[in-house]
């Protein structure tokens, strides 16, 4: 077989699995320094959000467009974020570091952030210093990728399959948010991430998971949810 044959076939290979990929992934990159990402959990009257719907009419009122949103972790009964959520600079709830059962309790576990100066970073709840600099934090768990590395208690070929969303920090720092439009393991979920060159990347939801990206055509405005993210834009005038 030739050069040019084996090059031909190897790049209609990877084509061939980028598509897969896409295919079963819905993702949304954000340049938090040219780009409006916020952390919402309650509207003005402190009523909690919960849906993207309620959402896009918050940010409605204040001539603001929404341009993507997703759930942004894991809620109590009452939509009280699960662990760790700063807002504006404001800890709402603190970092949650104890031991229990589920997702949000695998270890490691760990926060997704933006610092005052808009960088975004996700690290291990361990690893995780307010050092009063923070404008925007939410924690979830488990970890997807750990310095670049896949978490080393998920399985390759596992039957556990569900709708999954997460987050994850580019190599040229920008933040990528997925999705999965059906259901997949956590292996080829973090997969997913590290197939992007994510250092770190943080599993936000499960089954529950809903994501508002109109770029796409891909639009889910209800829900019950405690933390939502959302990307914004100014209303032309």
């Amino acid at each position: 077989m030739s050069l040019l044959l084996l090059l031909t076939v190897g790049l209609f290979s990877f084509k061939s699995t980028r598509d897969s990929i896409d295919d079963q992934i819905l993702a949304y990159i954000v340049n938090t320094k040219q780009q409006y990402l916020q952390f919402y959990w309650k509207a003005d009257n402190g009523e909690i959000l919960r849906s993207i719907k309620n959402l896009k009419d918050y940010v409605e009122s204040k001539d603001l467009i929404l341009d993507f949103a997703m759930n942004g972790g894991m809620y109590n009964k009452d939509y009280f974020p699960q662990g760790l959520f700063i807002q504006n600079e404001q800890t709402l709830s603190h970092l949650d570091t104890l031991d229990g059962k589920g997702n949000f309790y695998m270890k490691p576990n760990g926060v997704f952030y933006i610092t005052t100066d808009n960088i975004p970073y996700v690290c291990e709840t361990n690893d995780f210093v307010d050092n009063g600099k923070i404008k925007f934090a939410t924690q979830s768990g488990p970890m997807l990728i750990i310095d670049g590395q896949i978490h080393s208690r998920f399985k390759y070929g596992s039957t556990n399959l569900n709708i999954r969303n997460g987050v994850g920090i580019l190599p040229d720092n920008k933040v990528v948010f997925a999705m999965s439009k059906k259901e997949i393991n956590f292996y080829d979920f973090a997969k997913y991430f590290q197939s992007l060159g994510c250092k770190n990347a943080l599993y936000l939801d499960g089954f529950v998971s809903r994501t508002y990206l109109p770029e796409k055509d891909w639009i889910q405005l209800d829900g019950n949810f405690g933390v939502l993210i959302g990307v914004t834009k100014k209303i032309e005038k």
